[in-house]
């Protein structure tokens, strides 16, 4: 059923964001009379699954879901259509318009996946506004796992700075590591303040891990108890606190955990506080060292909501979008960095499907959806040929130079890259299955 929502969410998501750019390679053609003869979502070889005509243009669904097109007439594009090119240039084709024309209708796809993340956050910022946890408010500091203690750092260790740069919201420390340059944190431990500097190489292990190498240490209070579970069986309640186990004087839930995985098959004393009272409680710890609870993970923790009205959400959500661009941006350093080796981790769409929620929840969905329309914004400006980043690259040559790449040349650099595309969508893919299987 998981994979079902989450695939669900994936083809609408793309559905929305591939009508979008495509509309917007439409509309600026239309808006310089230049003929669409075709416009689909997703591919078509061979057969159409849908397909109608309005005016001069075709409109249809493909069944291929990697993308979508519109064809361009008298232009060289993925259809690969030549025979027009035969014939003298008309005035509604691509080739007869002047250079800033074609370089607008070239990057109109690109224009409205920034415009529409734009939008998208917006509109989520008024309807569900923000939820975050202030750095200020970590007051037990953080946790980490065995990847964060290679690096240096210890369960209880608060974050003051990365860079001497001071951050508000927990969620952008993670990602400030990861992506800023020369990479030095600033912790406090046991009320001495230390530097922990970060390499490329452990940045490595930090990629590898495919997992959060640091989280808000917290309490360790009951969220849920699992049906049927020794917990249950025990008595343990929704709410409980621990507070102690085998005589030990224990607080976080890092603690805990650390001392169930140490008397795996065995009975353990606990101490909970429930409501005005104490209660000891014995319980069953299995083999993989749980007991069958889940933790509140903010736990004695304070959030922070922030609501936007509708005028505040503008620069709000625009401000927000183009942090998103700078950070995708910022991304490819790591892609093209051998010592962190993120280039393997490099995924297609089971890697972007498993970005979704399990559960369909439409803040969730439209954030999601946002990010991949800058995700797509960027890539597509890529200068690659068979990418509309491509075509930009030749047009801006022309307008610099004055001179127009041939036909011939443009049809061989189209198919350069279609080689170049599908060698890294079949690597992606690879990558896909063996994180799948392993």
């Amino acid at each position: 059923m998981v994979i079902l929502i989450k695939t669900a969410q994936l083809l609408l998501s793309l559905s929305i964001l591939v009508i979008i750019h495509e509309f917007g390679h439409f509309a600026f053609a239309k808006l310089f009379k230049t003929r669409v003869e075709k416009f689909y979502l997703f591919f078509n070889p061979w057969f159409s699954l849908f397909k109608t005509q309005k005016g001069e243009t075709e409109y249809g669904i493909g069944w291929l879901p990697l993308g979508g097109y519109v064809k361009i007439s008298g232009m060289i594009d993925e259809s690969m259509d030549k025979e027009q090119l035969k014939q003298e240039p008309q005035p509604h084709e691509f080739r007869s318009k002047k250079t800033w024309q074609r370089l607008l209708i070239m990057l109109g796809g690109v224009i409205m996946n920034f415009i529409l993340a734009g939008l998208i956050y917006i509109a989520v910022l008024f309807v569900w506004g923000e939820d975050y946890v202030p750095v200020e408010n970590m007051k037990y500091g953080i946790t980490t796992d065995t990847t964060g203690e290679k690096i240096g750092f210890k369960n209880g260790d608060k974050i003051i700075s990365i860079n001497n740069i001071k951050f508000k919201k927990f969620k952008e420390i993670q990602k400030e590591i990861l992506l800023s340059d020369d990479k030095t944190v600033q912790i406090m431990r046991n009320g001495n303040k230390m530097d922990i500097v970060i390499s490329d190489s452990q940045l490595k292990s930090i990629i590898d891990s495919k997992k959060s190498f640091i989280g808000i240490r917290s309490e360790f209070i009951i969220d849920s108890v699992l049906k049927d579970s020794y917990a249950e069986k025990a008595g343990i309640l929704k709410y409980d606190k621990f507070v102690a186990a085998n005589d030990s004087n224990l607080q976080f839930f890092d603690e805990f955990a650390t001392f169930f995985q140490a008397h795996k098959n065995t009975k353990v004393n606990v101490d909970v506080k429930r409501l005005n009272h104490s209660e000891n409680i014995v319980v069953q710890v299995d083999s993989m060292g749980r007991i069958g609870v889940a933790a509140d993970p903010l736990a004695g923790i304070q959030k922070e909501h922030q609501d936007y009205s509708f005028l505040k959400a503008i620069p709000a959500g625009i401000k927000l979008g183009g942090e998103q661009i700078r950070d995708y941006l910022r991304q490819f350093k790591l892609i093209f960095n051998s010592e962190t080796e993120a280039y393997k981790s490099l995924g297609s769409f089971g890697a972007i499907g498993s970005m979704f929620s399990p559960v369909w929840d439409w803040h969730s969905f439209w954030l999601m959806t946002a990010l991949l329309s800058i995700m797509l914004g960027v890539v597509n400006v890529l200068p690659i040929p068979a990418l509309d980043g491509g075509h930009v690259m030749f047009v801006l040559y022309e307008m610099i130079s004055g001179r127009k790449p041939s036909d011939k040349f443009l049809e061989y650099a189209q198919i350069t890259g279609f080689v170049i595309l599908i060698a890294i969508m079949v690597y992606a893919i690879k990558n896909d299955i063996v994180n799948f299987l392993f």
